[in-house]
């Protein structure tokens, strides 16, 4: 989980949109506003000699930006008046239809932001209530967001995956992405229910400090006690203490970096087929079957090789399997280019 700043919306649910941020939209109408008014301030300046100042003086650029303030936003305090026919004209043609849109900008912006917000809750409520069995990603940083991009070449929908991370510009490119994004501390059990953890299928904790991580999976455990918990250590003192808190798989990110540097000097060709099989959707790639009982096998993908039955925590032969047993998970090698 990358270090950022904190916002003031730490623990909000952000889904995707794909429209730009309210700020950069309030932000573009203000910088019209005030185009409005200059434009009204340059009609009068241009038009002076048809106006008169109750004081009498000439009416200079910060009259004209006086009167088309006072005048835009309809408190007209009269000190500056159109005499001529001219300036009586421009008015009527220019200064009155810039004074309208002043109002609707203002007006319509504001309930706009409102009506934005009471949408944007609106949805968070009806996602609340939908959200199942989908997958939770602490610690949206490199690994993080590796992870979530398998996910969905692996035929996960977007909007089921959560990433939670304190960085708000993590944050934000998750929801970027088309993930439900939130801000916050992994290791709040607040902000872990804003993910919705008691309802997860799984969760995958990838911060960027062992310490981090063992916290996480204790709460994450503690708050859902059958999602399926995949965390990654950095440190082998570490990897024993993430599987008693609870992950079901334990990654030794570091270990296996360095098997694969290992294979890729002595073996550079088994290293592109590992490449391949680490990159879902393409080529060879590993999937797992789970057997319900003997007698409904599952059906194998077409040019599959069963590659080796994973029971009660071993990994069998197929030779030395035997037939299938209620529980077992085949691990099956598929060649989706074939």
């Amino acid at each position: 989980m990358a270090n950022g700043r904190h916002s003031t919306n730490l623990g909000e649910v952000q889904l995707p949109r794909a429209s730009s941020s309210p700020l950069r939209e309030v932000g573009r109408r203000v910088g019209f506003a005030v185009s409005l008014v200059v434009f009204v301030a340059l009609i009068v300046l241009l038009g002076r000699d048809g106006y008169v100042d109750d004081t009498g003086d000439q009416i200079g650029f910060l009259d004209s930006l006086y009167y088309a303030s006072v005048t835009v936003t309809t408190t007209g305090y009269g000190d500056i008046t159109a005499v001529s026919d001219g300036a009586r004209l421009a008015t009527i043609v220019l200064i009155t239809p810039a004074r309208i849109v002043f109002l609707i900008l203002v007006v319509g912006t504001t309930v706009e932001v409102l009506t934005d917000r009471s949408r944007q809750l609106l949805l968070i409520r009806r996602w609340r209530r939908r959200v199942r069995d989908h997958y939770v990603i602490l610690g949206f940083g490199s690994t993080g967001a590796s992870a979530a991009a398998d996910l969905v070449r692996r035929g996960v929908e977007p909007d089921r995956i959560v990433a939670v991370d304190i960085d708000a510009s993590a944050v934000a490119e998750a929801a970027n992405r088309g993930f439900v994004a939130i801000q916050g501390n992994a290791t709040n059990s607040a902000v872990l229910g804003q993910a919705a953890v008691r309802q997860a299928k799984a969760v995958i904790i990838a911060p960027n400090r062992d310490d981090t991580a063992v916290l996480a999976t204790l709460t994450v455990r503690e708050i859902n006690s059958t999602a399926h918990i995949v965390a990654g250590g950095r440190d082998q003192e570490n990897l024993h203490l993430l599987r008693q808190g609870g992950a079901n798989e334990v990654i030794d990110a570091t270990a296996a970096v360095g098997r694969m540097l290992g294979i890729a000097t002595k073996s550079p060709g088994a290293i592109g087929v590992l490449d391949e099989l680490l990159e879902a959707g393409i080529g060879l790639e590993l999937v797992e079957i789970e057997c319900a009982t003997p007698n409904d096998l599952p059906v194998m993908p077409d040019n599959a090789s069963l590659v080796s039955v994973v029971r009660n925590g071993r990994h069998l032969r197929p030779d030395v399997a035997g037939d299938p047993q209620p529980g077992d998970r085949l691990v099956v090698l598929n060649d989706r280019d074939a």
